[in-house]
């Protein structure tokens, strides 16, 4: 009899912890399966967030030289018409995160800058110069810098950098409701995201 129960004690603990390794092999097996999607998911995201916009500058441009002193000054001027296209990105393959399986936590360390790029097309009306201050293409870069530099001033004071961040938030806001879906936790920087709210751009983690 005795022998009997010990048998049967043996084979019970037989059978519980092979159906404890079978479990903890499902979890480990379901866990790996989570990390491997967040992972995909966050790379899926990793795209270009592009917002257009459309600008227009009137630019007069003078330079005066004097010549043998202030008895003869020597004028060039001209009216430049720029219409520019331009573009906000911000590059998501270049997020800086981490997937912490064993803690179930989606860690994003920071966000690249956004990418402001300037494509102008310059018309040049009036041109004159006097014959001993002529045009050269000194004038020419000095132009389009004072022309890039007045329009980045436009762009920020216009809605176009807003409207980027906003498409940014959209695609972060992604991360979350994977996250909160599968049970996982989302920390941006050192702060526990429970809201998109936590994901504006002015964040600090947004590089400037």
């Amino acid at each position: 009899m005795r022998n009997i129960i010990i048998g049967i004690v043996l084979t019970l603990t037989v059978v519980l912890v092979f159906r404890s390794c079978s479990e903890d092999k499902k979890k480990t097996s379901i866990l790996e399966e989570n990390s491997m999607l967040i992972q995909e998911q966050v790379n899926n995201v990793a795209k270009l967030i592009v917002t257009e916009g459309h600008f227009a500058e009137v630019y007069n441009y003078k330079d005066s030289q004097q010549l043998f002193g202030p008895l003869i000054t020597a004028d060039k001027k001209a009216l430049v018409v720029v219409n520019a296209e331009v573009t906000v990105a911000y590059d998501l393959s270049k997020i800086d995160f981490e997937v912490d399986k064993e803690s179930k936590t989606l860690y994003i360390r920071s966000i690249p800058k956004a990418e402001i790029k300037i494509y102008p097309d310059f018309e040049y009306y009036d041109v004159t110069a006097d014959f001993l201050n002529q045009f050269n293409a000194g004038d020419y870069n000095k132009i389009k810098r004072n022309v890039n530099a007045s329009l980045m001033k436009k762009i920020d004071a216009s809605s176009l950098k807003s409207n980027a961040e906003n498409r940014l938030i959209s695609e972060l806001s992604k991360f979350l409701v994977l996250t909160n879906t599968m049970g996982w936790t989302l920390v941006y920087g050192d702060n526990t995201i429970e809201s998109l709210e936590e994901l504006k751009p002015s964040n600090p983690l947004i590089k400037n």
